[in-house]
């Protein structure tokens, strides 16, 4: 007779929101798979990216009652065990009480080596999950590539741009040029 190996799922996102309270604040902490992962200091190559990303997509969502969101927790209620820390959040409506987003429409990963399986495997796949969701790109850090998964009436499709590519948001409602998201970037 063969036996079934229960796996413990690990902590909770209520568990975790509580832990994660008491953690010093130079610490960041995301929740994946039931595991609260510490979050090793980005290098200011990825800082850039991300003050880029952020810049332009708060500069296409101003007027429309969003928020582009830098580091911020996205939680799910059909997933219980992540509380991911994407690199940018963009949402829609009254500002947040807490740091933690269940409403996203975009959300944008900047790729580190040491993080790259996690965010395009685990991460990837939770993030698709997120029924207010319409996009979720993933920036590159060693060679100016953007990857689109976008939400449409058939599911999710996926893309790829380079520089002098334009990757069309209606969604928050613009468009961004690769381009910009490299803006003072050596490659």
């Amino acid at each position: 007779m063969a036996l079934a190996l229960r796996r413990d799922p690990g902590m909770r996102v209520a568990e975790y929101q509580a832990w994660v309270a008491d953690r010093p604040d130079e610490e960041r902490w995301e929740l994946i798979d039931g595991e609260p992962l510490l979050m090793a200091p980005q290098s200011e190559r990825h800082q850039l990216i991300v003050l880029n990303l952020t810049r332009r997509l708060s500069d296409m969502v101003r007027g429309r009652g969003c928020r582009a969101i830098p580091g911020i927790a996205v939680p799910s209620d059909t997933m219980d065990t992540f509380a991911p820390i994407p690199d940018v959040v963009v949402r829609c409506g009254p500002p947040l009480k807490d740091g933690y987003a269940r409403d996203p429409i975009l959300v944008a990963e900047v790729l580190s080596p040491s993080t790259m399986s996690r965010d395009r495997g685990l991460k990837t796949d939770f993030y698709l999950g997120i029924a207010s969701l319409r996009v979720f790109l993933i920036v590159y850090q060693d060679e100016p590539r953007v990857e689109v998964w976008r939400r449409g009436s058939e599911g999710w499709s996926f893309g790829a741009h380079t520089v002098g590519d334009v990757v069309e948001l209606p969604e928050p409602g613009g468009r961004l040029a690769v381009a910009d998201i490299y803006d003072d970037i050596a490659f």
